[in-house]
C-alpha cells in the first residue's frame, strides 16, 4: 500500500463504502509478511515513504528474489522493482512473474509502469558512452517511481560544446542526474548551469589512478558548484530515488 492507496482507503471509510473495522484490518495486515527465514518484506514502506520497498537483487538467491517479489504483488504492489539483477536470475523469475530486464542497467520490473505523478522531468546525463549502466539504473529507478526522464548521455567535459547544446533541457529540469566516472568533472560543470539541485553519481570507470571511482568521487564531493549532492559510487538506484523525491515535492 502507497500514500495514494491508503488516501484512498480512508476516502472510502469517509463515504461509509467501508467500515472501519474493515480499514482497521487492513492496515493491521500490512506492516510486514515474513517468508519463511530468508526475508520479512516491508508492506508498510509506501505509507511511511511514499514508494514500496525495492529488492536488492545481488547476493539473493534467485528463489529468494521470486519469492519476494511474489509476496509484494499478492499484497497488492503494481510495479516491483529489481535491481543488479543478473540474467540468470532474470530468466528464472521471468519464467513465473511478467519480469521485464533491462540487461545494461541489470534492473528487472515486473508490473507496467506508474503514470507519470512527478511535477516536472528529471535528465539523466553522462560523461561518456561506458558510465551508461548506472545511468540507466537512475534512469529506469525513476521512471519506474513516476517520472519523466530525458536522457542526455556522452555529453561529458571532454566535449562541453555536447553538453552546452542541450541547455534547454538542462536549465528545463526539476532534478538532474549528474553521471561520470574519470576526474569526475560533469557534476560540476551542470551545477554551474542548471538552477536545480544536481545528484552527482561517481562511476568506477577510469584508468589505474581513478582508484575505482574514488578520484571521481572525490572530485564530486569537493565541488565547488552550489547545489550539488553526491551518491556512492555507481549508486545509479540511490540517485534516481533521490531525484524522484525532489520531483514529487510540492
Amino acid at each position: 500500500m502507497d500514500k495514494h492507496e491508503l488516501t484512498e482507503l480512508l476516502c472510502r471509510v469517509a463515504d461509509g463504502s467501508v467500515s472501519p473495522d474493515e480499514a482497521a484490518l487492513k492496515l493491521k495486515m500490512q506492516p510486514f509478511e515474513e517468508i519463511g527465514e530468508y526475508a520479512k518484506v516491508d508492506m508498510h514502506r509506501g505509507i511511511r515513504q511514499g514508494v514500496p520497498e525495492v529488492i536488492y537483487g545481488a547476493g539473493k538467491t534467485k528463489e529468494h528474489i521470486l519469492g519476494i517479489a511474489r509476496t509484494m504483488l499478492q499484497n497488492g504492489q503494481e510495479t516491483v522493482l529489481i535491481t543488479r539483477l543478473c540474467r540468470e536470475a532474470a530468466d528464472f523469475v521471468a519464467a513465473e512473474l511478467p519480469l521485464e530486464y533491462h540487461e545494461i542497467a541489470k534492473i528487472g520490473i515486473i508490473g507496467g509502469m506508474p503514470e507519470k505523478s512527478g511535477r516536472g522531468r528529471i535528465v539523466v546525463a553522462t560523461g561518456g558512452t561506458s558510465d551508461m549502466p548506472v545511468a540507466e539504473e537512475a534512469a529506469l529507478t525513476a521512471e519506474a517511481l513516476g517520472n519523466e526522464v530525458l536522457r542526455l548521455y556522452d555529453v561529458g567535459v571532454s566535449g562541453i560544446h555536447r553538453l552546452l547544446s542541450h541547455m534547454d533541457a538542462i536549465m528545463g529540469a526539476r532534478a538532474v542526474v549528474a553521471v561520470a566516472g574519470m576526474e569526475g568533472a560533469l557534476p560540476s560543470v551542470i551545477g554551474g548551469l542548471a538552477d536545480c539541485p544536481v545528484i552527482a553519481v561517481p562511476t568506477s570507470v577510469g584508468y589505474g589512478a581513478s582508484l575505482g571511482g574514488i578520484a571521481a568521487l572525490l572530485s564530486m564531493l569537493n565541488s565547488c558548484a552550489s547545489g550539488v549532492s553526491v551518491v556512492n559510487i555507481d549508486n545509479g538506484f540511490g540517485a534516481g530515488y533521490l531525484a524522484s523525491m525532489i520531483n514529487h515535492l510540492g
